[in-house]
């Protein structure tokens, strides 16, 4: 099928890319957690990477504006899983750290992630999956936030 004879909406990338995404919220919910986001995971695993980052290097990593990010902060904090710490040179910023609970949780929940993202791209080849990744970091870097 040619593209200008594939059908309304299918033939638009975003309408794909949302359906993509809810497949994935669904599958997330079901098999990784309905308590953590993906995102909220995100911000865990980077601070499992990254001990000590700030608000606005995680928004940055994980491309998230300020109130965001604040907020997702918030609730993680509330869960018991990071904690803020006054920076050593700066007491004005906060360095985030996974608590030994955050830690057990980024732990316990990275082989479902890992489980997941293979349920989302089951049906594409390695080499497939490597170059959707590709082609969506290309679209994304294309169009900075």
């Amino acid at each position: 099928m040619s593209k200008g004879s594939e059908l309304e909406p299918q033939r638009y990338t975003g309408h794909l890319i949302r359906r993509a995404q809810q497949r994935h919220a669904a599958l997330w919910t079901k098999h990784v957690s309905p308590e953590f986001s993906s995102v909220q995971y995100a911000v865990l695993s980077v601070l499992a990477r990254k001990p000590g980052a700030s608000q606005s290097e995680l928004g940055a990593e994980l491309d998230l504006d300020r109130s965001t990010i604040a907020d997702i902060v918030v609730r993680l904090e509330q869960r018991g899983v990071i904690e803020r710490i006054a920076h050593e040179s700066d007491r004005r910023r906060n360095a985030l750290h996974l608590t030994a609970h955050g830690q057990v949780t980024v732990e316990r929940l990275r082989p479902l992630v890992v489980d997941t993202n293979n349920l989302l791209t089951t049906g594409l080849s390695a080499d497939e999956v490597a170059s959707l990744r590709s082609l969506l970091r290309r679209l994304l870097g294309a169009h900075p936030a």
